[in-house]
């Protein structure tokens, strides 16, 4: 795989803060694509960011939210993500990751506020201008996208330096037309 902007970047112990994900330490002063490259449960992702071309955007300064589908949501939708996965697709694959991003940095905190303030319903315009609809069921965030599609927050609070990184358990789909 080939190496994507400042991940070899020396750590600095001043004010950095770390995460686990599968058993990987990320690190706060790294981008969102420094990071799901370290991770080993976003092995697809990763592919799917570069093949989409968003490797640039989302190493940008941001700040971004991004709701991070796992390899394990990726395979629950194996006829879709071979689809998306194909070069011929790109543009679309690009649409699917950009719904999976907002704009900010939104702390599972912050998430847990805006459902509480919209009466048990966040709405959220990810950078593909659609909505995202956050809901709280049993103490955990919910996410739905459209199509029935849905994921879950299985880790939160990732810290980067151009955002925040939601660990989720499915595959967002936008409007695709």
């Amino acid at each position: 795989m080939a190496a994507f902007p400042g991940q070899a970047a020396a750590q600095q112990a001043d004010a950095v803060t770390t995460s686990e994900v599968g058993g990987v330490t990320l690190y706060s002063n790294w981008n969102i694509v420094q990071n799901v490259t370290k991770s080993p449960v976003h092995k697809t992702l990763i592919k799917a960011i570069s093949a989409a071309g968003l490797v640039d955007e989302l190493s940008a300064s941001g700040p971004f939210t991004l709701f991070a589908p796992t390899d394990k949501a990726f395979a629950a939708i194996p006829k879709m993500t071979g689809w998306l996965m194909t070069p011929a697709n790109s543009a679309t694959l690009a649409e699917v990751l950009k719904f999976h991003v907002v704009p900010g940095r939104l702390s599972a905190s912050d998430l847990y506020k805006k459902i509480k303030a919209g009466g048990g319903t966040a709405v959220l315009t990810t950078i593909a201008g659609e909505d995202l609809k956050l809901t709280e069921v049993q103490g955990n965030i919910r996410i739905e996208g459209t199509q029935g599609s849905v994921g879950f927050i299985t880790g939160n609070d990732v810290e980067q330096a151009n955002g925040m990184i939601h660990v989720i358990n499915g595959v967002l789909m936008p409007t695709l037309g």
